[in-house]
């Protein structure tokens, strides 16, 4: 009976994580769910009645504390299922902040209940489909979201169906978190490294799918299947379908997550761009004079490749890439020091779930997109793009409008790209940047200029490639270096001196009336303090008499 039992062990150790039929201690079917596990035994053993029980997983789900604090508010008389990415994460031991739950009615009302017994806020997303978002702030800070609607189908195995891929068309019933529920072999798939869709019809269905394979492959380092894959090209022309809220969200997720150059020029390969951003396929094949090495297109993507490799060297510990890699070498030991300070600038959110590091490498994608507008060839044959910075700037900023961002990413993103070529015409100054060009830099750029500042030494770096020469990409590294010193070390003498007179001050003690010439006035002043000419205020009236009289002369 011992050898019996032994025996099944073995055998049913090859179905981990997935649930089983058996019949006296032998297998007669297994499935991703209960369901699936009895029919297969039917096929089979018609006549017999087998027993049904899950195999557990080798490796076992670990919930996080907060998980499990936000659960046993969860009621318990009623079946509530964990699905999607939350499920696919824990699978494979990835933090999750962002929860999918799905109720077989009453969705509403009982996630109304459940913030209200965890002390967090409640919003109903779609009151008619039962659609709500409850949003917890742990005790570290840390935001976790939690969505709850009612299945989309007449049952929990057709809802998993009709999502987009495998891997995240798994569930958990939360009394139960050890039983996966899995109807299309997903965790195989995920232990694979495998993405494959759902159905044949799941890409043409939503063509945003396309966007969001290409994030996941990168993200979890996946292979896409090859039928999958052809499925994905069928559905391209179908892209305008999709909101461009839908569009521009799964391309900022692209931007700002892990190689953002290999995801943007498989979405260019894959022929997206004539369908979500026309004005890049121009870029294609568009050469360039030296020192540029590559055309456009390819400049831009090195550009994206080299921003992934600084950022990575300036916002985290130093690594061995870095002290083996000259050009990060240098930028390591010279700019080391603002680590801290640059990884919490590149994870501001402007918008929720918006970093500035993702509006960054969009103003990278972005940077040289004018330049098929502005080329022209002078009389010795050298291209060039004259105000290719001005004009990409009012492309990008149509751009931000169609895909519906907010005013401020907006109004940074064209700043970024109006302002990108900076720091480089600083770094030709034998001297290094005057007081007065740091300051007019960041009144400017205002922090934006942070992010202009590494995107410069991605630009230098990817013109030349492997040319680069070491004294021209050390001048643009200490040409950031006093930029960053301004900002974030001396901002009182460099960036924003402290006001030593008002516009009144000017109005009664010149005699003057109001008018722009005040602000002017002001400006100048600003200036002056920045150069160590002005430093009290008797000397910022002195010197408001003194320009003014000057105007007046003129």
């Amino acid at each position: 009976m011992q050898q019996d039992a032994e025996k099944f062990k073995k055998n049913a150790s090859q179905y981990a994580g997935r649930w089983i039929a058996k019949v006296r201690n032998e297998i007669v079917g297994h499935g991703g769910t209960p369901g699936q596990a009895q029919h297969a035994a039917k096929a089979t053993r018609h006549k017999e009645t087998p027993e049904i029980c899950f195999v557990p997983m080798t490796t076992p789900l670990v919930f996080s504390p907060v998980l499990n604090q936000i659960l046993s508010a969860f009621p318990t008389d009623i079946p509530i299922y964990l699905v999607g990415g939350a499920v696919r994460d824990l699978l494979v031991s990835r933090p999750v902040h962002d929860y999918d739950f799905i109720l077989q009615d009453n969705s509403l009302e009982i996630s109304r209940q459940i913030a209200n017994r965890i002390g967090a806020a409640y919003f109903p997303l779609d009151t008619k489909r039962g659609t709500a978002r409850v949003i917890f702030t742990d005790q570290n800070g840390v935001r976790h979201i939690l969505d709850f609607s009612t299945n989309r189908g007449p049952n929990l195995d057709s809802d998993l169906r009709d999502r987009d891929f495998t891997i995240n068309a798994m569930a958990l019933d939360i009394q139960k978190p050890h039983e996966l529920l899995d109807p299309l072999g997903g965790a195989s798939d995920l232990y694979k490294k495998l993405l494959r869709a759902c159905t044949p019809k799941s890409l043409i269905d939503d063509p945003v799918r396309i966007l969001r394979a290409i994030r996941m492959a990168a993200n979890y380092g996946l292979r896409i299947d090859p039928n999958t894959r052809q499925l994905m090209q069928k559905a391209v022309p179908e892209l305008p379908r999709v909101s461009p809220e839908r569009q521009s969200d799964e391309l900022i997720r692209i931007l700002a997550g892990k190689q953002p150059h290999i995801s943007i020029l498989a979405l260019q390969i894959l022929g997206t761009f004539p369908f979500i951003m026309p004005e890049l396929s121009s870029l294609v094949g568009l050469d360039q004079s030296p020192p540029h090495i590559k055309d456009v297109w390819h400049h831009t993507i090195d550009t994206i490749r080299v921003l992934e490799g600084i950022i990575s060297t300036l916002s985290n510990s130093p690594d061995s890439e870095a002290t083996g890699n000259l050009q990060l070498g240098i930028l390591s030991m010279r700019l080391g020091r603002f680590r801290e300070l640059i990884k919490k600038h590149l994870d501001l959110e402007q918008v929720i779930g918006r970093s500035v590091k993702s509006m960054l490498f969009l103003g990278a994608l972005y940077h040289d997109v004018a330049k098929p507008q502005t080329r022209t060839i002078d009389e010795n044959g050298h291209i060039r793009y004259f105000n290719h910075d001005q004009v990409g700037a009012a492309i990008i900023i149509r751009r931000a409008k169609a895909f519906r961002l907010s005013n401020i990413e907006t109004d940074r993103l064209a700043t970024i790209i109006y302002h990108h070529m900076r720091p480089s015409f600083l770094s030709h100054s034998e001297n290094g940047p005057s007081r007065r060009a740091v300051y007019r830099f960041f009144r400017d750029t205002g922090n934006a200029g942070i992010d202009i500042c590494l995107l410069s030494l991605a630009d230098v770096w990817a013109t030349y490639g492997p040319t680069l020469p070491q004294d021209r990409w050390e001048k643009q590294v200490d040409v950031v270096r006093t930029l960053l010193e301004a900002w974030w070390e001396q901002p009182n003498e460099n960036i924003n001196p402290p006001s030593l007179i008002s516009g009144n001050d000017i109005i009664n003690e010149l005699g003057i009336n109001p008018g722009p010439i005040i602000g002017d006035i002001l400006e100048e002043i600003r200036e002056a303090q920045v150069d160590k000419v002005v430093r009290t205020r008797e000397e910022a009236l002195i010197f408001a008499d003194n320009y003014l009289k000057k105007l007046q002369a003129e």
